[in-house]
């Protein structure tokens, strides 16, 4: 079964800024580990003084009615979609069922006052199945900061991703003046590329740099002609002043050259045929570098999509493309 919410963000990523930040339970194991970007681990023989390690957030038998909880703090405001409720080594001990609720509160509330907010049911009580991906649709929720995940009555689920759409404050955003109008966490999305054999394109507009090669954006070795690309959603509409361009870590791998092509669209995605400018002519690029392009762009208003080419083929850890919004 195709899951067309699975393109979109991570909004509970741990590299995207989200966090655990409270659960009634966790005497097996942390709720920390619901949102590690690495899959989940079993070790055979390996056990803690309160018993056998699961990686991945587990509470201890519950004995009275009820339900177990944890709270995550999103990486940035946003409505979700869909959400993957992993249940990895969690056989015996995997819950019955689960269901995600939201709220939407300002600031930085204390973790101790969220389970008495105001939640809002987005998924309701949905059966879990054992060690696999528990795929669930979300329809019509509202902006949320803040995701609970409810399991009945208790066990373990081994990691929790939520992918949707960020929903940003323009009207603060806008008061900063220049923004990056490619950032994930400002709304951006990466709507398509060529490839992305070795590195998710969604790695371009994460937040911070990349630790290392595997945080960017890779395409295999092009045996033909041509060259890859990627297009990006930008946040909101704007100008484009100043881009910028990092292969750090991609030193046997980075591109030639790179060059950037802007478009204004009202759809996510861009007609095959739709006519696109040029937003910066062909480049030569480093490897191991963060190239900064501001007299090369030529001036484009109303800009709602870029285009990042490549050539032939290789890796970028970040693309930034700072801007006024429209």
């Amino acid at each position: 079964m195709s899951h067309g919410f699975l393109s979109l963000i991570d909004l509970a990523a741990a590299r995207f800024g989200a966090s655990v930040v409270a659960a009634n339970d966790e005497f097996f194991a942390s709720k920390d580990r619901l949102i590690v970007p690495e899959p989940a681990n079993w070790i055979e023989d390996r056990y803690t003084e309160r018993g056998k390690w699961m990686d991945g957030w587990e509470t201890r038998r519950r004995r009275e009615p009820g339900f177990d909880w944890c709270i995550l703090r999103l990486g940035a405001p946003g409505v979700v979609c869909g959400v993957d409720v992993d249940t990895a080594h969690f056989r015996g001990n995997v819950p019955e069922a689960c269901a995600i609720d939201v709220c939407a509160v300002d600031g930085y509330p204390a973790p101790a006052t969220l389970p008495n907010v105001d939640w809002t049911e987005a998924l309701p009580r949905t059966l879990l199945t054992g060690d696999t991906h528990n795929f669930f649709a979300v329809h019509d929720a509202p902006r949320a900061t803040h995701l609970r995940l409810r399991i009945f009555p208790d066990g373990g689920v081994a990691r929790l991703r939520v992918y949707g759409k960020v929903a940003a404050d323009w009207t603060s955003l806008a008061r900063r003046g220049e923004v990056d109008l490619a950032a994930a966490e400002h709304g951006a999305w990466v709507v398509a590329c060529s490839d992305m054999f070795f590195g998710s394109r969604h790695n371009l507009i994460m937040p911070g740099d990349a630790r290392t090669m595997g945080e960017g954006w890779e395409t295999r070795r092009r045996r033909s002609g041509g060259h890859d690309w990627t297009v990006v959603r930008l946040a909101t509409g704007g100008a484009i002043q100043r881009a910028e361009i990092d292969t750090r870590h991609f030193k046997g791998n980075a591109p030639e050259s790179c060059s950037l092509e802007a478009c204004t669209a009202s759809t996510d995605v861009p007609a095959e045929d739709h006519q696109w400018r040029e937003l910066m002519p062909r480049t030569p690029l480093l490897p191991d570098t963060r190239h900064v392009f501001e007299r090369e762009l030529t001036p484009t208003p109303g800009v709602t999509h870029v285009r990042l080419n490549i050539y032939p083929d290789g890796g970028v850890a970040r693309l930034r493309l700072f801007g006024r919004p429209a």
